[in-house]
């Protein structure tokens, strides 16, 4: 068995699996009958420049004076889809002031007459779509979860078809990791679904590009399917898509932009990972992000 020998990781870091699963994907080449590659994207009825996405990240006020802000003037400039998390109410009217096509996702609050104002707020400030994060529920010992001083609890299947029935908007589940719960997802009405491990929420957790293809298979391209976690990079995302998802979201690869050229920075990072995934859909004979062959992708 392979031994832990770095001491700043422990035993069953998800991430670190991650990181190590990605890095052992490799990329089959194919040049002839190539062509100049397209990376625009299309969702929920609004054309992006590329399926490269932000993270559904928080408080970013606590890096950047007005970080939340410029994160999503950089989505805009780049043409690029927003997703925010926790916030208050004025924040994410700020959020959408920005011209950032925006999807919102709520914390799954024990108390679901809180879940059902966010749903309402957001929908009327003209979000792109909104979704619940369904693993915060349980802290590392098990018990329910605190979020700031918030109280969270699990949410039956019953629970999320009426969040779902609440808002007339695209409706996404974030944090499957699962079959099972691909299939509750479509048995509920949900519109996409975000697969990831939240950061690594729990140790030994799967990969989420080693689960993908098996969920791609029981979604079958009826919704979308996103891809949270561990994307640093254009190659990351050009995996993730020719294995099956639709788009990805990018949170700490943009950190460090974000905090040393605010929206410009993280402008110019979704830019340069866009053109990374577009050189290798072109050594690839991928025209455009439908047509990424599963089969360019060999595990080493």
């Amino acid at each position: 068995m392979k031994q832990n020998i770095n001491p700043n990781i422990k035993a069953g870091d998800a991430n670190q699996i991650t990181r190590e699963y990605y890095d052992s994907l490799l990329i089959e080449m194919r040049h002839i009958d190539s062509v100049l590659p397209c990376t625009t994207f299309e969702l929920y009825g609004e054309k992006f420049a590329t399926p490269i996405m932000t993270a559904a990240l928080s408080h970013l006020d606590k890096t950047r004076l007005n970080g939340t802000i410029e994160m999503s003037k950089g989505a805009f400039d780049a043409n690029a889809v927003m997703w925010t998390g926790m916030g208050d109410e004025a924040e994410l009217e700020a959020i959408i002031a920005t011209g950032a096509k925006t999807i919102k996702i709520i914390k799954p609050h024990s108390d679901n007459d809180i879940i059902f104002r966010k749903i309402e707020h957001a929908e009327k400030c003209g979000v792109l779509a909104m979704g619940m994060d369904i693993d915060h529920a349980f802290n590392h010992k098990g018990e329910y979860d605190t979020v700031l001083g918030e109280p969270m609890s699990p949410k039956t299947l019953d629970e999320i078809k009426g969040f779902i029935k609440a808002t007339k908007l695209p409706f996404i589940i974030k944090g499957v990791l699962s079959e099972q719960d691909a299939y509750k997802c479509l048995e509920a009405g949900a519109k996409g679904i975000v697969i990831s491990h939240h950061h690594g929420i729990l140790d030994y957790a799967i990969p989420p590009l080693m689960i993908l293809p098996k969920i791609a298979k029981v979604i079958d391209h009826s919704i979308p399917i996103f891809v949270d976690c561990g994307i640093l990079s254009g190659l990351d995302a050009f995996k993730a898509l020719a294995l099956g998802a639709t788009a990805v979201s990018v949170g700490r690869a943009l950190m460090n932009s974000l905090i040393e050229d605010g929206a410009n920075g993280v402008k110019k990072k979704i830019d340069d990972m866009t053109v990374e995934l577009s050189g290798a859909m072109a050594r690839t004979c991928s025209r455009d992000i439908m047509h990424i062959d599963s089969s360019v992708i060999w595990k080493q």
